[in-house]
């Protein structure tokens, strides 16, 4: 713990350099109430309360294993597990359905397509043609929005086209292939209404359900639109930190998940007559700063937008830091993770809020929908009261900025098509290094970043740095993968942090042991990745010495995001319960029977040391059955 201006500590931190900045800033972060909310509420850690009718809130305890109505601890545990992965769902569906109707607004006016590579490849994978780059673009999303708003009793189509064939075939025998995605979120929300299911075996299977469609669609399909129209991702070095924030520039932080929702206003950045009105204010002209995973997904492909992005500053929790450098003239909003708490921060530096998805609304942002046939518009409104801000701001804010923070040189633009084409075209290459024992095995670590397990990004730094020790390649995606990169351990030189013959490899190679996917999204790349590998070998998923870890997993995306980890048969690690401790049939269906259903299982360790060596063991294992 850090002591701040405020007589109460801030939580710990990973990122020493940061911790110490938000401790001295003069405003209350996120970080400084994690004291006052130190005492949780036991009923909810465990998952056992419930408030869905008027009877209630009922808590279950042992002199009260029943609420009124008679559901049961199991009952309660499975119930709010499954909402919480339905409303999870929904806001990845939500994200991909936008990109979808962007991707099929741009082909009807016959738009820049920077993508067509994996346009062709998505055509091949959907079985979908077309006269040009236009009709192949509107058919492909036509096809997503098809599936998408199919109702929950017929199966949607591009599961079996995307997935890889042996889960398909698992999926379609354990019942749990998905219906149209936004009506399996209305059917998990009914399900756990008031006096509903009772059968928490029943709810559970839904989560995976819901997991599917939340990762062939919300993540892996997001990828690949987004791809189409925003162009793929390069391998390169880049800036990230404080350092990346320039005051000669007006400053917009982005804070959300839909890149496409401002690729028009971004592009309006740069053009000539923009710049005049920047420069007319007294600035350079204007620079996008990345925060969290619009900022990672921005970063994944910066080689294409090199002259108006600046880098990727931090991730969740270090958006108020980032803010409070005085340097950010506004903030601009489309999805989470944007915190409430920088309200305050924005209010008292006179950063202008602008919010342009309304479930991203903060309560004193204004709000300009994005609306693709007006974006226009919208981008000059926009522009032009940015400029009004940094005219009426920069004057009375004093600068507190953190140059020397993160690094210069963090490896991006890793995917499953840039990696591969690194690899010379093969995964050969990697597949003989995991044969060899050169490299171990593979870890995932991704999901949030978040102020407990250990404080900010303590445990996610901490597991990584045990698992490259071990020779343990790591690759991540989400906001976890910003306080990665911002402590160093994405640069080549991390190599010397690696065991012996990872270190080697990462020498020879010059990369680093960790290697970054970019933005929550990004983790259907990691699929995509566990597939082609799978594939290569002739085995299932299941079988590769592959082990999945959300050490500091915060929101019910993550729940989401787990769902489908286990329907690929893949061990999940969490540093901390998804609030199901309190059911005894849940704790057994994830830590134990689902390794019988689809190969998944749920283990939980918030150490980093015992996290690693359990998780070593798992691949062990793999390898072993694999006689490798």
């Amino acid at each position: 713990m850090n002591e701040s201006n405020f007589g109460c500590r801030t939580c710990a931190s990973a990122d020493k350099h940061l911790g110490e900045f938000i401790a001295n800033l003069p405003m209350e972060t996120s970080h400084h109430r994690v004291e006052s909310q130190e005492t949780k509420c036991g009923f909810g850690l465990q998952g056992v309360c419930c408030r869905l009718c008027a009877n209630g809130p009922c808590r279950i305890s042992p002199d009260a294993p029943k609420g009124i109505c008679g559901a049961n601890a199991d009952v309660m545990v499975t119930r709010n597990l499954l909402r919480a992965v339905a409303s999870g769902s929904g806001c990845y569906i939500h994200v991909v359905e936008n990109t979808a109707l962007n991707l099929k607004n741009t082909a009807l006016e016959k738009g820049k397509l920077r993508g067509l590579e994996t346009l062709e490849r998505l055509c091949k994978m959907f079985g979908v043609s077309g006269k040009d780059e236009y009709e192949k673009a509107l058919n492909v999303a036509d096809a997503v929005l098809k599936d998408l708003h199919k109702p929950e009793y017929e199966k949607m189509e591009l599961v079996e086209k995307v997935a890889y064939a042996p889960r398909f075939k698992l999926w379609q025998e354990l019942g749990i292939l998905p219906g149209g995605a936004k009506a399996e979120v209305f059917k998990g929300v009914v399900k756990t209404s008031t006096n509903l299911n009772s059968d928490p075996v029943n709810m559970l299977l839904d989560c995976l359900k819901l997991g599917i469609s939340t990762g062939i669609y919300g993540l892996t399909l997001t990828n690949l639109l987004n791809d189409v129209l925003l162009g793929e991702p390069e391998i390169r070095p880049a800036p990230v930190g404080l350092r990346v924030i320039d005051p000669d520039y007006i400053n917009i932080m982005i804070t959300g998940h839909q890149h496409t929702m401002f690729v028009h206003l971004q592009n309006r950045l740069m053009d000539d007559d923009v710049v005049a009105k920047a420069k007319a204010a007294g600035a350079k002209g204007f620079k996008i700063v990345g925060c969290t995973c619009v900022g990672q997904d921005l970063q994944l492909r910066g080689a294409h937008y090199t002259d108006i992005f600046t880098g990727h500053a931090g991730n969740n929790y270090a958006s108020e830091a980032i803010i409070a450098t005085g340097a950010i003239d506004a903030v601009l909003s489309e999805f989470n993770c944007t915190l409430p708490g920088i309200e305050t921060v924005c209010d008292e530096l006179l950063v202008r809020q602008i919010c342009i998805d309304d479930v991203a609304k903060k309560s004193n942002a204004e709000f300009i929908p994005f609306n693709f046939a007006e974006r226009e518009k919208h981008s000059n409104e926009i522009i032009d009261k940015i400029i009004a801000t940094y005219k009426e701001r920069r004057p009375k804010v004093k600068l507190n900025l953190l140059p020397d923070h993160g690094n210069e040189a963090t490896l991006t633009g890793v995917s499953e098509v840039s990696l591969k084409k690194f690899l010379g075209g093969t995964w050969k290459p990697l597949i003989d290094l995991i044969v060899s024992g050169d490299i171990k095995g593979v870890a995932a670590v991704v999901g949030c970043s978040s102020l407990v397990s250990g404080g900010y990004d303590v445990l996610t730094v901490g597991l990584v740095k045990e698992l490259i020790a071990r020779d343990i390649i790591v690759l991540t995606a989400g906001c976890s993968s910003g306080g990665i990169e911002n402590v160093g351990l994405m640069v080549p030189g991390a190599a010397e942090l690696a065991g012996p013959k990872l270190k080697a490899i990462c020498q020879k190679l010059g990369i680093p042991p960790v290697l970054n996917f970019g933005p929550c999204l990004a983790i259907g790349r990691l699929e995509l990745v566990a597939t082609e590998l799978a594939e290569a070998l002739n085995i299932d998923i299941p079988q590769l010495p592959l082990v999945l870890s959300a050490p500091q997993w915060l929101e019910e995306q993550a729940l989401a995001d787990g769902c489908f980890g286990l329907a690929l048969g893949l061990p999940i690690h969490l540093g901390l319960p998804p609030y199901v401790s309190g059911s005894k049939v849940a704790v057994q269906v994830l830590t134990q029977d689902m390794k019988s259903l689809t190969g998944g299982h749920v283990l939980i360790n918030n150490d980093a040391k015992e996290s690693a060596y359990l998780l070593e063991g798992i691949i062990l294992e793999k390898r072993a059955a694999l006689k490798i």
